[in-house]
C-alpha cells in the first residue's frame, strides 16, 4: 500500500479508538501515526526507511520479512504492556494496521515469521482498488470525526 493509504488507515484507527482512550490522547495519536510507518524501515524507498542510518539494517533483513510479521508486533506489544503500558495499544494499532493493509496486496505478508505461510490478496499498490480503499477510509474517517465532534 502507498503512504497515503497507510496514513489514512491510521487516522481511521485513531478516530475509531480515540473515544475509549483514557490516557493522554496526544500520545495515543502520535504513537499510532509513527508506528504505522515502522514496518517499512526495511525498505530504502519508504518514508521511514529512506534515512541513511537504517541502511545497515536493510542489508541484513528482507523487505516484508520479520518487520512485516505479527510475531514481531506481538513481541513488542508485550514488552510495552509490561514496561510502558501507555504505548502498548497505540503501538499495536499502528503497526498491525500497516500489516493488515499490506496483507491485502499481491506481495502480502508472512504473518508468523519465520514460518513461510503468507497472507495476500489482490489490491495492487497504487491501483484503482487501492484508490477506492483510500477514499472509503477518508469518508469513514470524516464520519467518525464528525461523530466525535458532536458527542
Amino acid at each position: 500500500m502507498m503512504f497515503r493509504t497507510h496514513f489514512t488507515a491510521a487516522i481511521f484507527l485513531i478516530l475509531l479508538f480515540l473515544p475509549a482512550v483514557t490516557f493522554n490522547k496526544f500520545i495515543f495519536i502520535a504513537v499510532v501515526l509513527i508506528c504505522t510507518f515502522l514496518p517499512d524501515i526495511d525498505m530504502s524507498q519508504s518514508y521511514m526507511g529512506k534515512h541513511k542510518i537504517l541502511r545497515p539494517l536493510q542489508w541484513v533483513v528482507k523487505h516484508r520479512g520479520i518487520f512485516h510479521s505479527f510475531t514481531l508486533t506481538l513481541a513488542i506489544t508485550l514488552f510495552f504492556m509490561f514496561y510502558v503500558p501507555v504505548l502498548a495499544l497505540p503501538f499495536f494499532l499502528g503497526y498491525a494496521g500497516h500489516l493488515i493493509s499490506d496483507s491485502l496486496t499481491p506481495e502480502g505478508i508472512r504473518p508468523w515469521w519465520p514460518f513461510k505461510d503468507e497472507i495476500k490478496w489482490r489490491i495492487r499498490t497504487g491501483g484503482k482498488t487501492e484508490k477506492i480503499v483510500f477514499y472509503v477510509l477518508c469518508l469513514v474517517s470524516l464520519i467518525l470525526f464528525i461523530r466525535i465532534l458532536l458527542s
